[in-house]
């Protein structure tokens, strides 16, 4: 029985005034007819630009996506593109799953014949199928108003020359990235227009000029007004564009600076791969419905969480209490354990519990299992199967991981049990990982969330298209003793961190959020919810707020021995100004604290506020993101 939990009165209005009181560093967005949030002010404006246009919600998302790409924000145009749209006519949420698949030759024992445990982290060999310009496409031609042509316009600028910012010159100039780029020959011509001067990557404020890139977007185009001149319709005109991005010219370029530099991808492997549209997964939050991409994402586990904190009040802990921290703790400790073991691709076999993973029942075992007074460093999946009346195939294995003496690779190593290495550069590096996220909203009410990455700086480009090449597929495994659903196969998507959310109350918008951070993504996104729905922040005090994240889970990114991933029970980064207090309370509950400023990737946000017919926008102060209302 879950035990309730008292707190005295003085404590908590002490958490509501520090969560409610404190003035945001960046003031909240408003507007009545749109509103365009994404990684980079630039971007934003491509956004806003495309509204002036005339375009819709999706319109204008397309127009951000296409500008980060351009901006190198953490993303290329060869990556990958995860969103979330609400139809306002049909009055439903549509997932777009827009994330390329391994190779032809992309198989366990190929990379474990190099000495991998995991896929390389950077270079071709880590690159699935390009699939943001298909999703973009995709999006555009179903559900978007404008051409191809006026949304990539300013996208196409940009790649003419833009000013670029100081974050993504000086990466570009970093010795580590430097080093791995200059051994690219198509990446060297691209980011070092000063090769053999002391800077070779271009100054903060400098015309950053893309010609293969321009020549790329330019050919794109042309196959769109190529099949408007034959009459073909808007929706057919964009998707020529699309297959001669994968079945044309482009592919066939793209195809073979991949395999120069050592990678595996296929014209075969182009043209085969498919945007896929799906029904999202969604539970029920008191009253409010939220929707995340199904389980080839970590999506899931946000979901899985707020069914697990259901149980518990926690608006009574208070906001950032030492109780609050611990039990969210917790229950993202259960869901991740889960998703470390039960997800996968859903189109290929064998087939994911997720079912039984997002029900009630399941949820209120799973609470039980939370101790109110300590970490818990040996928890690991549950058996959702008996949840959906099925007998769990996995079980003689599932037992060997929640077993550590039994042979198999536990959740929990061994050698941590007792004692967990602190947070270092390079592992925190490998937790927030990349990508960047997109949210728009409109006054006809579409809602948007996209979580686009891949193709991130160092980024391997493929030969003369200026289009860096996915880092994806890192994210499979390689023994199924680690995760039987993601093992790597040709032809299969691996599970990925990109989770775009959007929420419904009372069947209409009510939230769209992203985030950027690798694993930390979901943990930041369930912080920010419970901010606004349990305290009553507003969007922006809900972006900025403080926040926690676990290591208690596997990477899904970085390294290539077990050793890089593994988790590091009880481990718990804290915002600088938690109070010492709570420190202190949750050292002795077991848990080992590092702390910095800024505990979360930016948080990008619109909340529909139906009182007033208007939209808020947030946008936290953790990076160059940026917003454009009007």
């Amino acid at each position: 029985m879950i035990r309730p939990i008292f707190l005295p009165a003085l404590f908590l209005f002490y958490f509501s005034f520090v969560a409610l009181a404190q003035p945001t560093q960046k003031p909240p967005l408003h507007g009545k007819h749109w509103m365009a949030i994404t990684g980079k002010p630039l971007a934003a404006t491509a956004g806003a630009m495309i509204f002036q246009k005339g375009g819709n919600a999706v319109d204008a998302a397309c127009a951000m996506l296409a500008a980060t790409c351009t901006m190198w924000d953490v993303l290329s145009w060869g990556g990958e593109t995860q969103a979330l749209i609400y139809h306002p006519r049909l009055k439903k949420v549509i997932g777009i799953n827009a994330l390329g698949f391994a190779p032809t030759g992309a198989t366990p024992e190929f990379f474990k014949s190099k000495g991998y445990e995991f896929p390389p982290e950077h270079g071709p060999l880590a690159a699935v199928i390009p699939g943001t310009f298909g999703g973009l496409c995709y999006m555009l031609a179903h559900y978007g108003k404008l051409s191809l042509k006026d949304v990539l316009e300013p996208s196409i600028e940009m790649a003419k020359g833009y000013p670029i910012e100081a974050q993504t010159a000086n990466s570009m100039e970093s010795a580590r990235n430097k080093e791995l780029m200059k051994k690219w020959p198509y990446s060297a011509k691209v980011f070092y227009p000063h090769a053999g001067e002391k800077r070779e990557a271009p100054q903060a404020g400098e015309i950053f000029v893309q010609p293969d890139l321009w020549q790329t977007l330019n050919k794109l185009v042309e196959a769109e007004q190529k099949a408007l001149r034959q009459k073909k319709s808007r929706k057919e005109a964009i998707m020529a564009a699309y297959d001669r991005f994968y079945k044309g010219d482009i592919a066939k370029e793209f195809v073979r600076g991949c395999r120069e530099q050592g990678g595996l991808i296929t014209l075969e492997d182009m043209a085969r791969w498919k945007v896929i549209e799906e029904e999202p997964l969604h539970i029920n939050y008191k009253g409010i419905e939220v929707y995340k991409l199904r389980e080839w994402t970590q999506g899931p586990a946000m979901l899985q969480a707020l069914n697990i904190l259901e149980q518990f009040d926690l608006k009574a802990m208070g906001y950032n209490s030492a109780r609050y921290i611990h039990t969210v703790y917790q229950a993202l400790n259960l869901a991740f354990a889960d998703r470390d073991f039960y997800y996968g691709d859903p189109y290929m076999p064998p087939q994911e519990p997720i079912v039984g993973l997002l029900s009630k029942e399941y949820a209120r075992e799973r609470a039980k299992l939370i101790n109110p007074d300590a970490n818990d460093p040996h928890m690991g999946p549950g058996d959702p199967y008996p949840y959906e009346g099925k007998k769990n195939p996995y079980a003689a294995l599932l037992k060997k991981w929640n077993n550590p003496g039994e042979g198999s690779r536990p959740f929990m190593p061994v050698h941590d049990t007792g004692s967990v290495a602190f947070a270092d550069e390079e592992y925190m590096q490998r937790l927030w990982a990349g990508t960047t996220s997109v949210v728009s909203a409109d006054a006809e009410g579409w809602f948007v969330a996209i979580t686009p990455s891949g193709g991130w700086i160092p980024a391997c480009i493929a030969g003369n298209t200026g289009i860096g090449m996915s880092q994806r597929l890192q994210s499979f495994v390689l023994d199924s003793s680690l995760n039987p659903f993601n093992v790597m196969a040709p032809g299969k998507r691996p599970r990925v961190t990109l989770t775009p959310t959007l929420a419904l109350k009372d069947g209409k918008p009510f939230l769209s959020f992203a985030v950027q951070g690798g694993d930390t993504q979901d943990q930041n996104l369930l912080q920010f919810f419970l901010n606004m729905v349990e305290f009553g922040m507003t969007v922006q005090e809900a972006c900025e707020a403080a926040n926690f994240n676990s290591n208690q889970l596997w990477l899904s990114l970085g390294g290539t021995k077990i050793k890089d991933r593994q988790p590091r029970p009880g481990e718990i980064l804290l915002n600088g100004s938690t109070p010492d207090s709570v420190k202190a309370q949750l050292k002795k509950m077991g848990y080992h604290i590092t702390t910095r400023q800024r505990t979360s990737g930016p948080i990008n946000a619109i909340y529909y506020d139906r009182k007033h017919g208007t939209l808020w926008g947030g946008s936290s102060n953790h990076g160059e993101d940026y917003g454009i209302a009007w």
